[in-house]
């Protein structure tokens, strides 16, 4: 079990500015960059974390968050 569970309440600072910037990070850029983009931010922020269990927790989160939701709503993580 981890030390430090994993955080699910509003923790970014300016969210819409930061949606913003992830979108704009993958302008101009083919599905599959864009979907390269999106894996290796997971990976390199996965590092930074680097705790296992939360790792593991957010991993179980989406995934339940992804089967949960219909086609036709956005695909925002519910915390």
């Amino acid at each position: 079990m981890s030390l430090n569970p994993l955080n699910r309440s509003p923790n970014i600072a300016d969210p819409d500015g930061f949606y913003e910037q992830l979108i704009a990070a993958q302008c101009d850029l083919s599905d599959e960059q864009a979907d390269m983009l999106l894996a290796k931010l997971v990976l390199i922020l996965s590092n930074h974390i680097g705790d296992r269990a939360v790792l593991g927790e957010a991993l179980a989160l989406a995934r339940s968050n992804t089967l949960d939701a219909k086609p036709t709503e956005p695909q925002r993580a519910s915390l």
